[in-house]
């Protein structure tokens, strides 16, 4: 059984970091939308500025750290990937759109057989 490490953040400057980068984005969306009377380029530079600043400050806290060494350890397997060439990738979903084809063609030959079955042999109710 495998174990799960749920990690928090523990410091208090991490969440000092946490609930700024939270306000910062609040703030983005509440000025989005008390500066709809100065017209839409104020608005979205509110909005654009407000998110930056919330992204920059969840960086450099160690949620954010840890994210982005994620990411960047993803990008780094995804590259490690042998991905197959066009024509078995082409072959592949051929074989699988022909395996939907043959069973939605066995389950409707299903269907109407057990259909057949009930309404017309047992129950007798359609003639």
């Amino acid at each position: 059984m495998a174990t799960s490490e749920v990690q928090t953040v523990n410091t208090g400057a991490d969440k000092a970091k946490l609930a700024a980068a939270a306000g910062l984005l609040l703030a983005a969306f509440v000025g989005f939308y008390l500066l709809s009377g100065k017209g839409a380029l104020a608005q979205w530079a509110a909005l654009i500025v407000g998110v930056v600043a919330a992204v920059a400050v969840f960086g450099v806290s160690e949620p954010g750290r840890q994210l982005v060494a994620f990411g960047r350890e993803a990008w780094r397997e995804t590259r490690k990937v042998v991905w197959p060439s066009r024509k078995e990738a082409l072959q592949m979903t051929a074989y699988v759109f022909a395996f939907v084809v043959i069973m939605a063609l066995f389950l409707w030959l299903t269907d109407k057989t057990v259909e057949w079955l009930f309404y017309d042999l047992i129950l007798g109710w359609r003639k």
